[in-house]
């Protein structure tokens, strides 16, 4: 049957532009999911390339912790350095282009370890060695969190999760550790805080979301991550003393002591920032807080620098995010409402 006229036209013109749709579609979705399939092996290459970095890095630490004669490190330390050495190697290798998030906690143990170590004591082969070995871990660290940045980017389109179009492949992990400078330790000595140094908020409104803030190292600006509020624990300060300062002053919410409930979890953590090491322990407390407005007026000329801003979270956004959230654990620890409620012994998190 034809139909008459201007309106067989229109039909056509319609039917056209559909197909036109799906054709364009189409070719959209298979250039993305190409795309995507190129990246996804780009970042198995960068992480199995980053984990032969570290292996050699292990590998070549072990032979310092042989040869280090007691000027360039004394026995107690060569001892912790070889062990740390032999923790690192026994991690597990990259699978799916993902790395052992124990080989971050490890590879920081290891860079602490190397700070006693005085390479201008060494045998001047063996420090080159160290040096080289230090000088490619940090170059594959940074080819590797550079593909995972555009893999997750990608992941993060609409069409792509909506048509799951990255299929079972597992979302890649930016490896983050302390990177030591080229002769074997951090070009500043890193600054170990006393234990219960800092505290950190879970911040939570009255619709169960949860505050954080995204974060940025100014050195590496394309890094950015997402992290509970909170600061360091002042001389004498009681840590729930410290939460409620620092949440005045870092949010402008105004709460007493009193109403900080935790600590619920412990984490030592390792960090570079602004050219320096950071060592040291957070626990992480819990307060409940009316919906509202965040003032950031408080902040530090640092805290400026550092924070392009905050977004109050609800847990089903954190538990699907691809974005960089700290502690990694967190969208797991808020999806059972358990994990807010204070035990007898703060849970250890990563």
């Amino acid at each position: 049957m034809t139909l008459p006229g201007p309106v067989g036209v229109l039909v056509a013109i319609v039917a056209t532009a559909v197909l036109l749709l799906v054709v364009v579609t189409a070719a959209v979705m298979i250039a993305r999911a190409r795309r995507l399939d190129r990246l996804h092996v780009r970042t198995d290459a960068a992480a199995a390339g980053l984990a032969a970095a570290l292996d050699r890095r292990a590998a070549v630490v072990r032979a310092v912790a042989a040869t280090a004669g007691p000027v360039a490190m004394d026995d107690a330390d060569r001892r912790a350095l070889r062990a740390a050495a032999r923790a690192a190697a026994t991690t597990r290798a990259a699978e799916d282009g993902v790395l052992d998030p124990d080989r971050e906690a490890a590879e920081n143990d290891l860079t602490r370890a190397l700070a006693p170590l005085d390479t201008a004591a060494l045998p001047a082969d063996l420090a080159a060695e160290l040096a080289d070995a230090n000088a490619r871990v940090a170059v594959a660290r940074r080819v590797h969190n550079d593909a995972v940045r555009d893999t997750r980017a990608l992941r993060g389109r609409r069409m792509v999760r909506w048509l799951h179009l990255a299929g079972t492949a597992p979302v890649p992990r930016y490896f983050e550790i302390a990177e030591p400078g080229p002769d074997g330790v951090h070009p500043a000595a890193p600054a170990v805080r006393a234990a219960q140094d800092a505290v950190r908020v879970v911040v939570v409104d009255d619709d169960g979301r949860v505050l954080l803030f995204e974060g940025v190292d100014p050195a590496r600006p394309a890094e950015s991550f997402w992290f509970a509020p909170g600061g360091g624990v002042g001389p004498g300060e009681e840590p729930r003393a410290a939460v409620a300062r620092t949440l005045a002053e870092e949010t402008g919410l105004d709460v007493e002591p009193a109403q900080v409930r935790g600590p619920l979890w412990v984490r030592e953590v390792v960090f570079e920032a602004g050219g320096a090491t950071y060592a040291g322990r957070e626990l992480f407390h819990v307060v409940h807080v009316p919906s509202g407005g965040i003032d950031t007026t408080g902040f530090t000329e640092h805290e400026s620098r550092t924070v392009r801003g905050h977004r109050w979270w609800t847990p089903a956004e954190l538990a699907v995010t691809l974005d960089v959230v700290h502690p990694h654990q967190l969208p797991d620890l808020l999806a059972d409402p358990a994990a807010l409620e204070p035990g007898g012994t703060p849970l250890a998190i990563h």
